[in-house]
């Protein structure tokens, strides 16, 4: 249908233009304005044409990927923050290394961490198969951070398309963009500045830790040196996480003890009650600027909901390539 009223657009034009050489001028450049926000904007109808079972066949291998283990819907969520807070949404955060390019998987915020790359592949085999060349790794990441959501219980939303592949990717932004554990509210908030999210949206989408577990590594100063802490839910951690460094640190806890396979509200309930197993989750409840909105999303899981919804969306957009910008990768760890 857009297609259809541009082209409609374009003849009205044309014609118009034939008609008054002052008006053409304009009419030019109306069509250069058109013509590139229609390259640059993402829409959920962009695979209409081209590949119209794409959301058939994610959601297809994403329920297989999640009924194997539930810990992947939160990783496969996961793989989609770590992309778009390294130079936008863009799948930089699939790219290997090879001897000649080191790629953003060993970072500090993902070596040893990031997982569901394989899903990743057999999900992109699937889409190749049926649309060659026709989908990029960067739309398939986020249809998946969706329905990994929605597999684990969590709300429905329109994703955004559109966008192509990097041929670049670069450890050290992922070193330096991605909060860390540690983060305090400020870094926190001033790390989510930075990628055009309010605090609120901040808020929101640390709520995605309903889901999933964290290593014993990163939570482990929290546990045995914080006092903002439950003194019980703390020594409930502890024995599978030794104090000592280089002990456990893999050992895995889930980072809501309430619910953890299931996308619900129990995060915030959890940060409340002084439950938060990161440090960082535990700053969001903490007596600053965010109480509030933790205190409003443990009591009105529908206002967590919608507003994960907006964030999520808002995150979709961050810097993403369009028209000829990047490629269209056939496989989604190496550049064409």
């Amino acid at each position: 249908m857009l297609r259809l009223k541009q082209r409609q657009f374009y003849t009205w034009a044309l014609e118009t233009m034939a008609s008054s050489s002052i008006h053409a001028l304009t009419l030019v450049s109306i069509l250069v304005l058109l013509l590139g926000s229609s390259r640059a904007q993402l829409t959920p109808e962009f695979y209409e044409d081209s590949c119209p079972d794409l959301l058939n066949i994610v959601q297809a291998q994403v329920e297989v990927a999640v009924q194997n283990e539930k810990r992947m819907g939160a990783s496969l969520l996961r793989l989609f923050f770590h992309d778009c807070f390294v130079n936008g949404c863009d799948a930089s955060i699939l790219l290997d290394d090879t001897p000649t390019f080191i790629g953003e998987k060993n970072a500090a915020p993902n070596a040893n961490s990031l997982r569901g790359f394989e899903v990743i592949d057999v999900i992109k085999a699937a889409v190749e198969e049926a649309c060659p060349g026709v989908v990029s790794c960067a739309d398939i990441l986020a249809i998946t951070a969706k329905d990994s959501v929605v597999q684990l219980g969590g709300p429905v939303w329109e994703v955004k398309l559109g966008r192509r592949d990097a041929m670049t990717a670069s450890q050290a932004a992922a070193n330096s963009s991605i909060p860390p554990p540690t983060s305090n509210l400020d870094q926190l908030i001033s790390k989510y500045a930075a990628q055009g999210l309010s605090v609120q949206d901040m808020v929101a989408l640390s709520g995605a830790h309903t889901i999933g577990q964290a290593r014993c590594t990163t939570f482990r100063n929290h546990i045995y040196q914080e006092t903002n802490i439950d003194s019980f839910f703390a020594n409930t951690r502890k024995p599978n996480c030794p104090g000592t460094p280089g002990q456990g640190d893999d050992n895995l806890a889930p980072l809501d003890i309430q619910t953890p396979t299931l996308f619900d509200n129990s995060y915030f309930v959890n940060l409340v009650a002084m439950k938060g197993l990161l440090h960082s989750d535990q700053e969001l409840f903490n007596g600053g600027s965010t109480d509030a909105i933790v205190q409003n999303y443990s009591q009105n899981p529908d206002a967590f909901i919608q507003d994960f919804i907006t964030a999520m969306i808002k995150m979709g957009d961050i810097n993403p390539l369009t028209g000829s910008d990047g490629e269209i990768r056939t496989n989604c760890r190496l550049v064409n």
